[in-house]
């Protein structure tokens, strides 16, 4: 999969493709159902695919403070783009000069004269351009002005919900991890780096690998039953926690993860979090000696949870 990183790297090799555009949140079922689109459109015109998305989303653009935590992030959607097939995959830059172009301007520039786009695929609820000016029925009304078709996805429904980003991080939100998955296809789950962190957990007997969040912070707080991916072949079991750790008054959104039966030196590797259940909600801790009692609790919690022997 090829990465394009905004409108200045299209280059004539990438003119004539078969194209998606927005935020893919998630990467949902009805995020997935386009997808599924977009690879039989590119297989019957066989040319490329590519989804183009916007760095930063826009809602975090324009609401810098109370913006809805974001489900995935860059890397992630990356990851998960690959994982369906998407030939290529452009990042736009969403800055100020973006978010004033028109619908009509963002057609001819990108659609037409960027990648050449012979046929559009989008979602039933996109819009785009300054002022959300674009819909479906101004995509083919470009279409038909500037030679590509448009096809819109039906939304998903499930159990007579509609599938959304904004479903899924509700249902995260309320720790409803057996709601979220049936909407986004799979366990949620967190990619990173491993970091350095202040090695507290280590002090008090619970090592954590910390990850970087790669965003302001994820629709999870407390602590999590988890597995983590990415160090063997197996799903190792852990219990992470996602929070701003007040027992240290630090307002970082950060994931440590402790590993059960792990205590490997793995700083700098790329690992994924896939969160089962939430065994309870963030506390504030008077002192580390109560915060590791409550670390015991919350491993027995972790293990039963993941079917694990308790010690």
């Amino acid at each position: 999969m090829e990465l394009i990183r905004g409108v200045r790297n299209i280059r004539s090799r990438h003119h004539g493709t078969v194209a998606s555009v927005g935020n893919f949140d998630g990467m949902h079922l009805g995020h997935q159902a386009v997808l599924r689109q977009l690879i039989d459109s590119s297989a019957r015109y066989r040319l490329p695919s590519t989804a183009i998305i916007f760095e930063p989303q826009p809602a975090e653009y324009f609401h810098t403070e109370g913006q809805p935590p974001r489900l995935t992030a860059l890397r992630e959607k990356l990851m998960l783009f690959r994982r369906f097939g998407v030939d290529r995959v452009c990042v736009m830059r969403f800055n100020e000069h973006f978010a004033a172009q028109t619908a009509e301007q963002f057609a001819i520039d990108t659609l037409v004269d960027g990648f050449g786009t012979r046929e559009l695929v989008i979602g039933d609820d996109f819009k785009f351009g300054s002022a959300r000016g674009g819909d479906f029925f101004a995509l083919q009304s470009f279409g038909e002005r500037y030679g590509f078709t448009v096809l819109r996805t039906q939304s998903h429904i499930l159990n007579g919900e509609r599938i959304s980003s904004t479903a899924v991080r509700q249902k995260l939100i309320d720790g409803n991890f057996d709601g979220a998955e049936s909407y986004l296809g799979r366990r949620y789950f967190i990619a990173g780096r491993v970091v350095h962190g202040q090695h507290r957990g280590r002090s008090i007997g619970f090592p954590t690998v910390n990850l970087k969040l790669n965003r302001g912070r994820a629709p999870l707080n407390g602590i999590y039953a988890s597995y983590v991916r990415g160090l063997d072949e197996r799903l190792l079991p852990a219990v992470s926690y996602v929070g701003s750790r007040p027992v240290i008054e630090d307002p970082t959104y950060v994931l440590e993860t402790h590993i059960f039966d792990f205590d490997e030196d793995c700083y700098g590797r790329h690992l994924t979090v896939e969160f089962v259940e939430k065994v309870r909600g963030d506390l504030p801790f008077e002192s580390f000696e109560t915060l590791r009692q409550q670390i015991v609790e919350d491993c027995v919690a972790a293990r039963k949870v993941l079917g694990l022997k308790i010690d």
